[in-house]
């Protein structure tokens, strides 16, 4: 029984909740915290927690806390990961999992010397979709991969988290990530040979919307979108020399169709996706199993790809001009 302290009370916080109040035989949501004890008070009462704290000092302290699940704006997460690792915590922090590579380098060092586990819980590298498509890749049924497109919009730049320089805003940070990560999981092991892209920026300093391109040293490439300011159809394509595969929605899988390589191209086989809770289960999951068993990082998300998301985003945001969080200071 992996048991858990959810540090923050949001939106994002109450969805986890659901999802770990439907995994009993799993998870036990320990005690709630936040900067409010007001807020973590309602929060906890709402979903039959035990404890409430006002401060996260108190819950980093909390000695029946195995895992801390950080809930906060990314601004925030760099110095609650090493908080909490320093009172020895396991965490599953939400994406973006930090400003910069430079921060998340120095929670990894700490994880590691500490013999913790840390995990960015960015949900569709956990999801049992991801397996699908690589299956669909390795079995050569669309051929060699040539081009992927990806994309992601909400109307969300009214939110502070979006908004603000000083929360980590953006939309690359906030929802640029998902299409990012379904290109490089797409990708497998290929390297990326070049990078560049585009932004269009608030007055304020942040991207509201970008498009990210990509070469890798098999000779495919990629674009990716995202925008804070409209909803787009969320699609991801993956296309090869043999066919295609089609992903509806790359932020939370729904279905999966498969293409010939015809003119125009024939419908070949659509794979329906379900969860089991919410799609949030399988990152907790994992959390779970790789702490029982003593490693650091998970299978799905290991250190290295969170670096390598980050990587990109910063070097992005350094061609934009863009600084967030603590790169202000």
């Amino acid at each position: 029984m992996l048991r858990i302290g959810i540090l923050g009370c949001g939106t994002i916080a109450a969805t986890l909740a659901e999802t770990m109040l439907a995994m009993p035989e799993t998870i036990h949501i320990e005690a709630a915290a936040s900067r409010s004890l007001e807020k973590a008070k309602e929060f906890a009462s709402r979903f039959g927690i035990g404890k409430a704290y006002g401060s996260y000092e108190e819950l980093y302290s909390d000695e029946n806390v195995d895992l801390i699940y950080v809930a906060t704006p990314h601004a925030f997460h760099k110095e609650q990961m090493i908080d909490a690792l320093n009172h020895g915590k396991n965490i599953l922090a939400e994406k973006a999992f930090c400003i910069n590579a430079g921060e998340a380098e120095e929670v990894f060092a700490l994880a590691a010397e500490k013999k913790l586990y840390v995990a960015e819980a960015i949900w569709t590298r956990y999801m049992p979709s991801r397996k699908i498509i690589d299956d669909i890749i390795a079995s050569g049924r669309i051929g060699r991969v040539t081009s992927m497109t990806a994309n992601l919009g909400y109307k969300i730049i009214h939110k502070a988290r979006i908004a603000d320089p000083a929360l980590g805003g953006g939309a690359l940070l906030d929802i640029g990530v998902y299409p990012l990560n379904f290109v490089l999981m797409g990708a497998g092991n290929d390297t990326i040979e070049s990078v560049s892209g585009l932004a269009v920026k608030s007055e304020s300093g942040i991207d509201l919307r970008n498009t990210i391109n990509l070469t890798f040293s098999s000779g495919a490439v990629a674009t990716i979108f995202s925008d804070s300011e409209c909803v787009s159809d969320r699609k991801g394509m993956i296309y090869g020399t043999d066919g295609s595969i089609e992903v509806i929605n790359v932020n939370n899988p729904e279905r999966i169709n498969v293409y010939s390589a015809d003119r125009p191209p024939v419908l070949m086989e659509t794979i329906p996706i379900f969860h089991k809770v919410s799609g949030y289960e399988y990152e907790l999951e994992a959390a779970d199993k790789a702490i029982a068993a003593g490693r650091t990082e998970p299978e799905a998300m290991p250190w290295r790809e969170t670096l390598r998301v980050l990587r990109l985003c910063d070097a992005m945001r350094d061609v934009w001009g863009i600084k967030l969080g603590s790169e202000l200071e």
